[in-house]
């Protein structure tokens, strides 16, 4: 009988040691080396498998050189979610494995769910062509019961749950609406159990929640260590390939919110996706960290009600005030969420100093860049914001950290210590210089295609470049080569002064 031996694998990359470090020399990482216990048969945990020149043999398939290839459409399967479909570029593409990666209590196994749901009745998510522009097949697949189906019904899929009963995920199911006769449920924290079910139900679409809580009876290791993540991602992610059947795993994350486990494991799959969300809000956003598929700049914007979560289509109003007349202290922007261009609303608000050095609060925005701009109005415009206390924030709790929203801080700040305010429908872009410059900014025609598109009437842009700039329809353009020529633009006396 082979003997066990001790060894201390790395969580971050994987690699193993024979005695315990406080830093894994292969990566660099502190605090990540783990112990564990693997049988001394060979090669660390892939116990069986030949090494060395034994181990070659004839290829599966002859090597050909790339430029006798055909180009092929990538068929996909719309999972009926309009926002998921987004971020995946119409849809999940067979054999493709996915990473969903979240904090706790987020809305991970509520959104999968759904989604099954929408998979297993046949929804159509009507934003196929919207994601990239590009017509993305439909495709029939072997998860069907009966060829006879058209491409609007639904395909089986199966949701394997380690993390809660079967009974619980049916009662969540119910509560949402989550039904459907082609969705099959089953609780499993075997891999080699989970892929029984696989072979049995034959799916178009698998879901695992979670991937730490599958284990390899194989392994000596603990339940969601680095090699038990790393082991069962890899049988899974083999069943999916040979069957061409998309695979949507559930990940942890940790407390600094990377994807817990292995780094092989996003190595491993075709795409990453992070939700995220405070868990006190509603708002939840869906991001494609790795795409094999499709472009990693797409934003899903959801919404958390009772009845589950929803997707929003036109988050536009989400990050502006309901005020209808323009008060000192606000001034809009267009800041860009992965391709989406957001209109985002920034309030300042100037009150005496009480005492000592002046406070400084910064919410939603790069608290750093903040300090540059009230400094640069202090310096160059001569306003007194030394004696004076600021506060700075967005509206709805968005973030906007880009210095492409320069601008708009010190507009706001500007219009909060002078008391004159700024047209409602006046939009704001540019990077601010210390000299008081006003620089251009990424994306600008796509910004303010959207300002024209939910009718900003003004926008206030860098005077660099505007020569190229085509206006949109109903959407006038000042151009402004510092900040002293953008204030004169954009405020004007309150009229409560």
């Amino acid at each position: 009988m082979a003997k066990s031996k001790t060894v201390y694998v790395c969580g971050s990359c994987g690699e193993q040691w024979p005695k315990w470090a406080g830093q894994c020399r292969a990566c660099g990482e502190w605090g990540t080396l783990e112990e564990s216990v693997v049988g001394a048969s060979g090669s660390g945990f892939m116990r069986g498998q030949p090494t060395g020149r034994a181990s070659l043999g004839k290829p599966a398939s002859p090597a050909q050189a790339i430029a006798t290839f055909e180009t092929q459409a990538t068929a996909r399967i719309p999972s009926g979610v309009a926002e998921f479909d987004r971020v995946l570029a119409g849809g999940v593409v067979p054999g493709a494995v996915i990473l969903l990666a979240g904090e706790p209590g987020i809305g991970k196994s509520t959104l999968l769910l759904e989604v099954a749901a929408a998979v297993a009745r046949g929804d159509e998510s009507g934003e196929l062509n919207k994601a990239t522009g590009e017509t993305a097949q439909v495709v029939s697949l072997s998860g069907r019961r009966g060829d006879s189906k058209d491409s609007s019904e639904g395909r089986r899929v199966l949701y394997l749950t380690g993390e809660e009963t079967a009974q619980q995920v049916y009662s969540r199911a119910r509560r949402i609406g989550a039904l459907a006769d082609e969705l099959l449920l089953a609780a499993e924290t075997s891999v080699d159990q989970a892929l029984s079910q696989i072979e049995a139900a034959a799916p178009a679409l698998t879901i695992v929640d979670s991937i730490q809580t599958l284990t390899d009876p194989l392994l000596d290791t603990s339940i969601g260590g680095p090699a038990q993540v790393r082991e069962v991602t890899a049988k899974l992610t083999a069943a999916a390939k040979s069957r061409n059947m998309g695979l949507l795993l559930v990940g942890h994350v940790t407390k600094d919110g990377a994807v817990a486990g292995p780094r092989t494991l996003e190595h491993l799959v075709d795409v990453v996706l992070q939700f995220e969300g405070e868990r006190t809000g509603e708002l939840r956003l869906l991001r494609a960290v790795k795409n094999r598929y499709g472009p990693t700049d797409a934003v899903g914007f959801f919404q958390m009600a009772e009845s589950g979560i929803e997707g929003i289509t036109d988050p536009s109003g989400l990050f502006l005030s309901q005020t209808a007349e323009p008060v000192p202290g606000s001034c809009v922007t267009m800041s860009l969420e992965g391709r989406r261009a957001l209109p985002i609303e920034i309030e300042a608000l100037a009150t005496p100093m009480a005492a000592g050095s002046p406070r400084r609060t910064v919410s939603g925005l790069d608290y750093s860049r903040v300090s540059m701009m009230l400094a640069v109005l202090q310096a160059r415009m001569k306003l007194p914001l030394g004696t004076l206390d600021a506060y700075v924030s967005t509206v709805g709790g968005a973030r906007a950290v880009e210095p492409a929203v320069d601008l708009a801080v010190a507009l706001a700040a500007a219009s909060a210590v002078t008391g004159q305010v700024i047209d409602h429908r006046l939009v704001a872009l540019g990077e601010v210089s210390l000299t008081g410059e006003i620089r251009s900014c990424t994306a600008l025609s796509r910004r303010l295609a959207e300002a024209a598109r939910l009718g900003f009437t003004t926008a206030v842009v860098p005077a660099a470049g505007a020569e190229k700039l085509s206006a949109p329809r109903g959407l006038s353009l000042r151009t402004a080569k510092n900040l002293r020529e953008a204030l004169a633009l954009a405020l004007h006396p309150s009229p409560d002064a």
